[in-house]
This record gives structure tokens, sequence and C-alpha cells, in this order.
């Protein structure tokens, strides 16, 4: 794999010191850069590689586009090994959100639609079988390395890597995102810089597994934390190395990941898309509890798309293949999908129809049914996944017509919510805002409404 600096890329570090690409790069002026680089012998196709674009894409900055999205042109410096500096990038994703935050709504919307589609073409590309991270697919890791690398690795090495991450994700489950993603970040600025040192091939196929699967906890922590490219970059990334190291398990591990993303975000449709390709490799895996989790997400996709005859047939077939699981040796990213999160999944899928006014009725009593059997078994070491079935469970009592109970399980799942750092807690709670919010009557829950909107504002 190349590398940005090495002696087989034409892009070098000397590269960017030259003053018409210095004056290009402080003008954000990316078509005069490619036409410099493609004067020194950098073809369409590696630019596309080491920025994460389509050929046409480069084309088309090539004939002059240009480009403005804080994200791209960052993407594009990390890709390239431009210093951030350079082109006045010198702050993170968060602080880009906000500078980006008085774009046009609309603009806005087709750029997260248009990143919607390239993910899900790449993602099909990867799971279906296209060659990844290739002979010119250049340095998808921007940074210097900052610690010398060992000349040669072995299992012991890989081992400590697989490590970091139980321990990382340990934490990410039971304080949330926001407590760890720094430090898994931090972890993975070393960890990738061991893809070029020299292995066996049973170490170098662990390797890329063991780096897909910190990349996919880096992503899930950035979506804990409302980066939601930077979880888009991430996922990719750990697609491609499992896609690698062939493992089926964890490539439908990442496609659930990245399907609940965009269910998060109100995409439903792109998110069926996900898991349903996730399903693909699912099925590949050979593991039934796979399969079962992606089942079961299908079920909550099809919910939020109140298509009501998919959800229950996929609800059959999620308990049909959670019982066939039983006694199987699952893999371990899939070993949380217990009895709880089984009911807990089914509830989510009820609730989901629920949403619709038609069909209160008829589903949010049955969504009560499976919360409350998921709630009573969660432990201190999921608090996030419990926050998240108590506001469901209360939101889904008070549609019922239960308020006073809607009222005491929301007021659980705030304190629970208090000593956890994510963003889709915030996120979570808005429906049982405005479901408590609507009880003019009952002053109960119009403190728990102004309480979760308080929170939510913090």
């Amino acid at each position: 794999m190349n590398t940005i600096g090495s002696q087989s890329s034409p892009v070098t570090p000397d590269n960017w010191e030259r003053q018409e690409m210095r004056d290009a790069l402080a003008a954000r002026d990316v078509s005069s850069v490619y036409k410099q680089l493609r004067r020194v012998g950098v073809s369409q196709r590696q630019i596309a590689a080491l920025t994460g674009q389509s050929q046409s894409e480069v084309s088309e900055i090539l004939k002059g586009r240009q480009v403005m999205a804080y994200d791209v042109l960052a993407r594009i410096a990390d890709g390239l090994g431009v210093p951030r500096g350079y082109m006045g990038l010198a702050y993170d994703e968060a602080t880009a959100l906000k500078v980006v935050g008085g774009a046009d709504e609309a603009e806005q919307r087709e750029d997260e639609e248009a990143k919607r589609r390239r993910f899900l073409q790449h993602a099909a590309s990867v799971t279906m079988g296209a060659q990844v991270l290739g002979p010119e697919s250049g340095a998808w890791v921007p940074t210097a390395a900052q610690t010398p690398t060992p000349n040669r690795i072995g299992l012991t090495d890989v081992r400590q890597i697989e490590a970091a991450t139980r321990a990382l994700r340990s934490l990410d489950y039971q304080y949330g995102g926001g407590f760890c993603r720094d430090a898994v970040v931090a972890q993975l600025s070393w960890t990738r810089q061991l893809l070029e040192v020299t292995a066996s091939d049973v170490v170098q196929n662990r390797l890329y597994k063991a780096v897909a699967d910190m990349h996919s906890l880096a992503g899930w922590t950035s979506f804990d934390t409302g980066l939601l490219d930077s979880a888009r970059t991430h996922f990719a990334k750990a697609l491609e190395l499992a896609k690698l190291g062939g493992d089926n398990g964890l490539v439908a591990n990442i496609l659930y990941r990245m399907g609940r993303v965009y269910l998060h975000n109100d995409a439903a449709g792109e998110a069926l898309k996900m898991f349903q390709l996730g399903q693909i490799a699912a099925q590949e895996s050979g593991s039934a509890l796979t399969v079962a989790v992606l089942c079961a997400n299908e079920a909550w996709a099809y919910g939020r798309l109140n298509r009501q005859d998919q959800v229950q047939r996929m609800i059959g077939r999620t308990r049909d293949e959670f019982e066939r699981a039983q006694g199987e040796e699952a893999p371990g990213w899939v070993k949380f999908f217990d009895v709880n999160d089984l009911h807990g999944m089914i509830g989510s899928a009820l609730s989901a129809l629920g949403e619709f006014e038609e069909n209160r009725l008829k589903y949010a009593p049955l969504a009560v049914n499976e919360l409350i059997k998921c709630n009573d078994g969660y432990e201190s070491n999921m608090q996030r996944t419990h926050v998240f079935g108590l506001s469901m469970l209360a939101e889904n009592h008070m549609r019922v017509g239960d308020v006073d109970q809607g009222v005491k399980v929301g007021n659980q799942a705030m304190k629970l919510g208090d000593a956890i750092k994510s963003k889709r807690i915030s996120d979570r709670l808005k429906p049982l805002q405005l479901e408590a919010s609507r009880r003019k009557n009952n002053s109960a829950a119009l403190d728990l409404a102004e309480r979760i909107k308080v929170y939510r504002t913090v």
C-alpha cells in the first residue's frame, strides 16, 4: 500500500512547498491544486483514491468546479497529506459544524443525501467483493507516525489491539462515546501504522480485522457524539479492512452500525438498504445471531416507514433466528444481543409503528409489553441502552394513557442519562419531550417535558 511521502507515490511533502501550490491551497482553489498534481504525474485515479472521491468528481473539479464544503476540503487535505493549516482548516469537525451552520438548509440536505449515496455505493462495492486498498488506493492515514513502529509484529501485538478495543467499547457502552472517543482516535493513530509493518499472512489477516474493529468503534463513538462525517469515514475504512480480513460477520456489524446512524438521523430508507446489505454478509458469516440482529433492525426501519406487514414478518424472522442461535459460538461483537435486546428491538419496531397517529391504539400497548421485559434485565454496564429503553417505554406509557407511569419512567431515564456523555441520548429524548408536553392538564408531565428541554439545550 502506498503512503504519502513514500518513494512509490508522486505526492510528496515537497509538492506543498512550491509558492504556486501554497497560493492555491491558501485560496482553497482545489481545481488548481489538482491541475498542479496532474503536471507532476499524479493521475486522476490516484487523486480520487487518495481523497475518497469518484473519478468523475475529480474530473469536474479539474474543469473548474469549486469545492466549498468544509468536510470535503478537510478530506481532500487529509487524503493528500496537506497540512490543514495551509488551507485554513486548523479546526476540528465540531467547530466546522458551527462554521457551516449558516449554510442554506436545502444545500446541506442535498450534500448529506449525496454522502449517503456515495457511502451506499462504497458499501455495496466492498460487500460484494470489489478490490479495496489496492495498489493505487493511496494513504487513508493522513498523519505521520509519532511513535516508531516495530520492524515486525506478531499475534501478541494484535491481541493488545483487540484488548484495547474491548476495553474502550466497554467504556462506550457504560458512559457514552463522549467519554472515550478521543482515546479511541488516539489509539488508532498508533494502531493503523502497524498495517505497514512486516507480518506473517496469519498475523496480517488478523490485524486487518483488529484495526477494522477499532475503526468501527471510532465510527460508533463519533456517531454518539454527533460527528456524522467522522463516523462515516471511520465506518468506510472499517468496512474495507474487514473485507480484506475476510470477516463477513464484522462486515455485517459495520453495515448494521451505519444503518443505525441513518435510522437515528431520520433516513429510514437508507438505513433499510444498509441493513439489507448487511444481511447478505450476515448470511455468509453463518452466524444465526448476526442474522437475527440484522432482521431486528430491518423491522425497526420498516416500522419507521409504517410498513406493518413487513415489521411483523421481520419480527418473526428475528425470533426464529434468535432461537436458532442458541448454543452457537457467536462472534464477540454480536454477543450483546441477548434476550433483553431481543425484546428491546421488537419493542422499538412496534414503537416506531405507534408513532403514526392511526396506529397508536394498536401498537403502543404491544410496545409497552416488550419494553418492560427489556428494561427489567439491563445491568449497569449497559447504561446508555437502558436510558434509550426507558425513554421509549415512558413515551409509550403516555400513548396508552398511563401518563403517571410514563412520567415516573421518564424521570428514571433522565437520572441515568445525566451520567452519560452521548448526544444520542439528547436526540432520543425528544419524542418523550413532545409526548409529555401534550399533557396540558398534568403538571408532572409538563415538568418532565421542561426538564428534558433544558437537558437537550445545555
